[in-house]
């Protein structure tokens, strides 16, 4: 067994369901059952067994192997190939940073590739072995895109949990921080958008190019799984534009306040430009001064500056300046 396999368990046939062992994986003939071989595709081992010990075509081997992907679905020989994406649960790490899975799922061997650890893949597995899961390509198919699409809008319902509160703070006057936490939800949006829209359309062909992988049966429980995942991108968009539209709010906030502290300001040097003119020309340190030499002189000139302060705030309220 390559280094690069992660897991290898059977699904069908003499002994099923089990975890295999290395040797077992090797050994076992696709006729007489189903097998599911996992691997970690950045391992020198995978490219090695996949080109030259696991039988399948060009097209195919590069498939699995491919470094960079978006959701796909293409027929390849009695197999099929498909490219999706789940939500990055693991630890430290963004959840938008989708995990990428490469599948070739035919009636008598399924592989799939990926380089980091996805809940879904472990998850399914366990199920298997315990005697839970699914025992044809079909049902492997059905519940891998099941438990995907399950936790991409679980994640997608966080979103919009943290939008309401995000919207809730907005409300409330307390924008602290706003700016830049309804900016990550916008990128968040748009990162898994950008893999669940093509995931979406891989799945409408999946429904309508599985031609001996699945029964009616299996043809339904996909349909349901498949109008679950449109909801979630229709939810989606929804966060987005909801985060947009608090964005312009946030920023009409943030603009009118500026306004008002400017409007204030020009109110405070509407009245205290006079002011500065009299007591500037005033202040001239030559003769002829008016009341230079009266006693009483300062006192008026002060009782003239209280005059025309007030006159000037009677007018300001006068024409709904304050």
């Amino acid at each position: 067994m390559p280094d690069g396999l992660v897991n290898a368990v059977l699904l069908s046939g003499n002994g099923a369901p089990m975890q295999m062992s290395k040797q077992q994986a090797l050994d076992f003939p696709p006729e007489q059952g189903l097998v599911w071989l996992h691997f970690n595709y950045k391992h020198p081992a995978t490219e090695r067994w996949l080109t030259e010990e696991s039988g399948l075509t060009m097209l195919e081997t590069d498939a699995l192997l491919a470094q960079d992907t978006r959701p796909r679905i293409l027929r390849s020989g009695d197999g099929l190939l498909l490219a999706l994406r789940g939500i990055n649960l693991n630890p430290g790490a963004d959840p938008e940073d989708m995990v990428s899975l490469r599948l070739y799922v035919s009636q008598h061997r399924i592989i799939t590739t990926s380089c980091r650890d996805l809940l879904s893949v472990k998850g399914l597995a366990q199920d298997i072995v315990a005697g839970n899961g699914p025992d044809n390509s079909g049902g492997f198919l059905l519940s891998m895109c099941e438990r995907l699409t399950d936790r991409n809008v679980t994640f997608i319902d966080q979103l919009e949990e943290r939008l309401d509160e995000l919207e809730d703070k907005l409300l409330d006057g307390d924008r602290r921080d706003l700016r830049t936490d309804i900016a990550e939800l916008r990128r968040q949006t748009v990162v898994v958008r950008r893999y669940l829209a093509p995931q979406r359309d891989a799945f409408s062909k999946l429904l309508n190019d599985s031609a001996g992988i699945y029964d009616e049966h299996q043809r339904l429980a996909f349909n349901e799984v498949n109008d679950t995942l449109v909801r979630g991108i229709e939810d989606l968009d929804s966060v987005r534009e909801r985060a947009t539209v608090a964005q312009e709010e946030l920023q009409n906030h943030q603009s009118e306040a500026v306004n008002q502290r400017l409007y204030f300001l020009s109110l405070i040097s509407a009245v205290f430009l006079p002011l500065g003119f009299l007591t500037g020309l005033l202040g001239v340190n030559i003769a002829g001064i008016p009341g230079a030499e009266t006693p009483w002189a300062f006192t008026a000139f002060c009782t003239g500056l209280v005059l025309i302060v007030a006159v000037q705030l009677w007018f300001f309220y006068r024409h709904r300046w304050l």
